[in-house]
């Protein structure tokens, strides 16, 4: 049996393994988090290199791309120094790939949809959603500046979004670990920002960045996240979601991240690599991997 296995600097709360069969293949696939222990993540990285078939790389990303050009986070390419075997998947590839395509394959679920407004808290991460999210709503107001910088500034639309992105990219590239890891346990925070989610009907992006500022009532709404598990989604029930996509598959109960799920293809898929755009989207096909659509 193959195995990919997700280390986060995230909480151990979330760890969850399932095996998931793929076209006939099982692979068993786990998360381990490490409650923003860098050093035990990365003797877990050391120790699992060459014994597994693909790596996840939770709680950071290893990149971030803008349009064709990707920008490394030298802290987290840090924490994986090393590795000489194990493909590692921070889940780029599926944030441009799945999910630039959520809306298309939740299509026969959802239907053809349109939104007055969407509010992405954080977008630099997966532009892939960021971009598939504009085509389907009339205004789409990014919060970058204000939830990961704290800088009280809304950027509106997809250009003035790349264009902030493009100066800040470079900087962020040199931010420590401390500025870059945004795993946690999801705990509550106070709301903030509430004018823009309760004036948006589509909320998107991580799971836990919505949850940290997120207002007690969000009724009618649809949600596009990921991450989420059985509790997640009764929270979001409990607030008056009325749609939640979460933009991979569920599998028992949970929708793993991005990094979890292409380590998840790549270990399938055998090369011994991480998997590019067109082999991942081929893969995405072939086995009818696409999101989740949970109807309140």
């Amino acid at each position: 049996m193959k195995r990919a296995v997700s280390i986060s600097l995230g909480s151990s709360k979330r760890d969850k393994s399932v095996k998931v069969n793929l076209n006939g293949q099982e692979i068993l696939v786990e998360r381990i988090g490490t409650n923003g222990d860098v050093e035990t993540a990365r003797r877990l990285y050391l120790d699992l290199d060459g014994r597994v078939d693909a790596f996840g790389v939770g709680g950071v990303d290893l990149y971030l791309r803008l349009d064709d050009k990707e920008y490394p986070l030298h802290a987290a390419l840090k924490l994986v120094s090393g590795v000489k075997q194990t493909p590692l998947c921070d889940g780029r590839g599926l944030k441009h790939t799945l999910e630039r395509r959520v809306f298309k394959l939740a299509k026969p679920q959802l239907g053809d949809v349109r939104f007055k407004q969407a509010f992405i808290p954080v977008a630099v991460d997966r532009l892939g959603l960021a971009e598939a999210v504009a085509e389907v709503s009339d205004r789409t107001v990014f919060g970058d500046l204000m939830v990961a910088l704290g800088v009280p500034l809304p950027v509106v639309g997809i250009p003035a979004f790349k264009r902030v992105a493009r100066i800040m990219l470079p900087i962020v590239s040199h931010f420590p670990m401390s500025m870059i890891f945004y795993g946690s346990d999801g705990a509550e925070h106070e709301p903030k920002y509430t004018k823009y989610f309760e004036g948006s009907d589509l909320i998107a992006g991580d799971y836990l960045f919505m949850r940290k500022y997120m207002p007690r009532n969000l009724a009618g709404k649809t949600i596009v996240t990921n991450t989420t598990t059985e509790e997640n989604i009764a929270l979001l029930k409990e607030r008056g979601v009325k749609t939640i996509i979460t933009t991979t598959p569920r599998f028992d109960g949970r929708s793993f991240g991005t990094n979890m799920n292409e380590a998840m293809l790549t270990a399938y898929a055998g090369k011994g690599r991480r998997l590019t755009d067109d082999e991942l989207n081929t893969l995405i096909d072939e086995l009818g991997i696409g999101p989740s659509t949970i109807m309140m």
